[in-house]
């Protein structure tokens, strides 16, 4: 599926990966984020970090008439707070994708797949 809009030079159609491709870059941006996880944790694999050119795998984008929602499975790093990374990501991803597309997401679902410990 695809956004289309409608300005006075003509038609725009914006895909699904487009939208996701931004949201997963603005949400790779906030402080606590390891990674994207994917939203199929059996056939993917549990552990599975993934890069810039999969975030369609970790985001799932849905539209209902005029709304649009964003579900996004991420991977958080260890001793960091939830609560406030995911309200981070929520409001980095609804103010880039208005800024860049010029579309507004309704809700934007964070699901934490994962916490990842690093080594000193």
């Amino acid at each position: 599926m695809s956004i289309e809009m409608t300005t006075k030079y003509g038609q725009i159609e914006i895909s699904n990966d487009v939208i996701a491709t931004i949201a997963g870059g603005a949400a790779i941006d906030c402080y606590g984020i390891v990674g994207m996880a994917s939203k199929n944790q059996i056939k993917d694999g549990f552990t599975d970090i993934l890069g810039k050119e999969n975030f369609t795998r970790g985001i799932i984008i849905r539209q209902a008439d005029t709304s649009l929602h964003i579900d996004m499975y991420i991977i958080v790093s260890y001793g960091t707070k939830i609560s406030e990374i995911a309200h981070n990501v929520q409001s980095k991803v609804k103010y880039t994708l208005e800024q860049t597309i010029g579309i507004s997401a309704d809700t934007v679902n964070i699901f934490v797949q994962g916490v990842r410990v690093t080594n000193p």
